[in-house]
């Protein structure tokens, strides 16, 4: 699976970049949504695992932009801050699954196979 992570701590991109080829998943970061939405212009990926909180724009935003040209893509939301509020907001912009922050490698791969095999 091709799969875009955004977030802007380098910490969090390059966990979820090891984890996630280590499952055998072609990866691709960003740093932030702007970042985001110019290498979705040049390459669409199978699922999109971003952020919520982020500087300039944040993850509820990327969120808006990315469903107006792709409603159908798998998005996964991490978040640090998994309030009811940050969980439906991301679900009302289209969010299909959520994770925790800060999540363990299982916790991710797991959720990406949630993502592959169509479950909640």
């Amino acid at each position: 699976m091709n799969i875009l992570v955004v977030d802007d701590d380098p910490v969090v991109r390059a966990s979820c970049r090891r984890i996630l080829e280590g499952e055998g998943h072609q990866v691709r970061v960003c740093a932030s949504a702007p970042e985001a939405l110019a290498e979705l212009q040049r390459q669409s990926c199978q699922l999109l695992v971003v952020d919520v909180i982020m500087p300039e724009f944040d993850g509820i935003y990327l969120i808006g932009s990315v469903r107006r040209d792709s409603p159908d893509l798998p998005i996964l939301v991490m978040s640090g801050y998994p309030t009811p509020e940050t969980i439906a907001s991301g679900q009302r912009m289209g969010a299909t699954h959520f994770i925790a922050k800060p999540f363990t490698p299982e916790e991710l791969a797991a959720a990406v196979a949630r993502v592959l095999s169509g479950r909640k």
